[in-house]
């Protein structure tokens, strides 16, 4: 797969993802407008206080690192919320974090909230309330006063030990008497006894209090007032949804392409029919009316009727190698896909090359072609198949002609309409009549242009395609999907038809994969109608209309010429098909 075959589905739909991102876009950018400043106030809370011990131990830290994370976990727990709630008399709570800091001892508390006031101070009471739930805590204020009176107590009796100990150190070294020295070891030894139990009755009245406790909750930074909003951050909002517009509208493009089974480009008719893409074929104006869509008759100057010139070189380049009266099968792989118009039209073009033509209707289900060229069809092809013996087509070509065939307003092309329409369509088709009438009719005319039933409906141009010169199969650009050119091709293989190749009909701007063909015929048209360097037939000096006059001459032979390349063949040497498409 090619990068231009990944682009081609973003390329096609541009329209939706650019409407998609700048949809996404500019509604995210309204409601981020529309919400108010938000504020963040952050407390920081220390478990313990070993980081003021100076020979803490591994333990101590990883117990802090536990009851934080297990503190976090009570903050946002209802006890905690209902009593800061009860305390600052708040119905509710904005919305707030509870948070370890990673390898640390440190708890945070974060609120936001688009009153930078009230998320302070929500922020502290959060702290103050989780203290509460700490051992620590919840300690009588009495009994915590007495333990600090006798921690005084202890404090100041240890100092007096100390001292008496360093006065009786510096005694000892006056001293001669041995027993002297003796009584006074003695006695500094009681002292030190002394001072150890007063040290360790201190350390134990410590840990019963916050000072010393290690399962105890400390707030080392409160809150503060924010002053700086930390949201919403509006561009970063408006870019997130605006990528996500996008990346949904890619995703919607590369999901419509691959639901949608038509056709899109002439590549894709080679790969599935094996099939060349002999001209496509913008839509013709008119409505329904059948009159108005012979175009080639009632506008030949105008863009599709070069259309239309440009299948037949397709198609005399097709049959080069064929005898020099030649039979056309035209059919598609459904209805409505334009087939009687394709035939129709491309029978005029032929015979104003100057060539003998008929149109034989050979779709003997639904027939048009008397609609179309306004005959009448009360006798026709079947009347011929069942009236007519081998011997009359034989030795009677003239009456016959002159029986049957209708002429037209075209020179040179006559038409055989379907006549009634019979019970066994296929049968007759299908029988040696219509083998040796159409042997016999090629006999007198240059071509012979069959208009045929659908072939994945019916058999009859199956049947048909093998008493044939050659098949031309018309597909819908919008109608007509990959399964069904495929399948017809692959029928009509079966029964080894000659395949001409493909024609494209009703061409339009959003044909995508077919825009060159679309776009060639209308610059054709601006050139023609526009610029004016074609006026009865032949070129005007381009200067009388200026450099824009240039522009578009240059435009147009430019386009011309890649449109010859494109279907691989050269202009007509007929000088009558020369004149025309000029």
């Amino acid at each position: 797969m090619e990068l231009k075959d990944i682009l081609s589905p973003l390329l096609k739909w541009w329209w939706l993802i650019v409407a998609s991102t700048m949809v996404a876009a500019v509604t995210s950018g309204v409601v981020a407008f529309q919400q108010p400043p938000v504020y963040r106030a952050t407390t920081t809370l220390m478990i313990g206080s070993a980081i003021e011990n100076p020979n803490p131990n591994t333990m101590e830290f990883y117990l802090g690192e536990q009851l934080a994370a297990t503190y976090a976990d009570i903050a946002q727990r209802a006890p905690v919320r209902e009593a800061t709630m009860q305390a600052l008399g708040l119905d509710w709570l904005p919305p707030y974090v509870a948070s370890p800091i990673a390898q640390t001892q440190l708890l945070q508390i974060s609120v936001t909230d688009t009153d930078p006031l009230r998320a302070q101070v929500v922020a502290n009471e959060l702290a103050d309330q989780l203290i509460l739930q700490t051992p620590t805590g919840r300690v009588d204020q009495t009994r915590e006063d007495f333990i600090n009176q006798q921690l005084d107590d202890l404090q100041e009796k240890i100092k007096e030990t100390q001292d008496e100990i360093e006065v009786r150190q510096s005694e000892l070294a006056n001293l001669n008497s041995a027993r002297q020295i003796a009584d006074a070891q003695s006695q500094i030894a009681a002292l030190q006894n002394k001072l150890f139990t007063l040290q360790g009755n201190y350390a134990d009245l410590l840990g019963n209090t916050q000072g010393g406790a290690l399962n105890a909750l400390t707030v080392i930074e409160p809150a503060s007032f924010p002053t700086t909003p930390v949201g919403p951050n509006r561009l970063m909002t408006i870019v997130t949804s605006a990528a996500v517009g996008f990346a949904l509208a890619a995703a919607a493009a590369y999901l419509l392409e691959y639901l949608d089974n038509s056709i899109k480009s002439p590549e894709e008719i080679k790969k599935l029919a094996d099939l060349p893409m002999l001209t496509g074929i913008p839509s013709i104006p008119g409505g329904e009316k059948y009159p108005s869509k012979l175009i080639t008759l009632n506008k030949p100057r105008s863009p599709i009727s070069e259309s239309y010139r440009q299948l037949r070189t397709g198609i005399q380049f097709s049959t080069i190698d064929s005898p020099e009266n030649t039979s056309v099968l035209v059919t598609s792989p459904g209805p409505t896909e334009g087939k009687s118009i394709t035939a129709a039209n491309l029978a005029v073009v032929i015979a104003q090359a100057g060539k003998r033509v008929l149109v034989l209707d050979a779709d003997l289900r639904r027939p048009v072609q008397h609609r179309i060229f306004g005959l009448h069809n009360r006798a026709g092809l079947t009347n011929l198949l069942r009236d007519v013996e081998l011997y009359r087509l034989e030795n009677g070509l003239d009456s016959l002609i002159e029986e049957y065939a209708q002429t037209t307003e075209i020179e040179n092309l006559m038409v055989i309409t379907s006549g009634p329409i019979p019970p066994n369509p296929s049968e007759l088709l299908g029988s040696a009549k219509m083998t040796q009438t159409l042997a016999t009719l090629n006999s007198y005319f240059d071509y012979i242009v069959l208009d045929s039933p659908p072939s994945l409906l019916v058999t009859d141009s199956i049947i048909l395609s093998i008493a044939v010169d050659g098949t031309l199969i018309v597909i819908d650009s919008s109608r007509t999907s990959k399964s069904q050119l495929k399948e017809c091709a692959e029928r009509l293989r079966e029964v080894n038809a000659t395949l001409l190749g493909v024609v494209v009909n009703r061409l339009s701007p959003k044909a995508d994969g077919f825009y060159y063909y679309y776009n060639y015929y209308y610059y054709k048209k601006k050139a023609d109608t526009t610029y004016g360097y074609m006026q009865d037939g032949h070129y005007v000096n381009p200067d009388r209309r200026g450099v824009r006059g240039l522009l578009a001459h240059f435009s147009f032979r430019r386009s011309r010429n890649k449109r010859v390349d494109a279907i691989g063949s050269e202009p007509s040497t007929d000088p009558l098909d020369f004149n025309e498409r000029r």
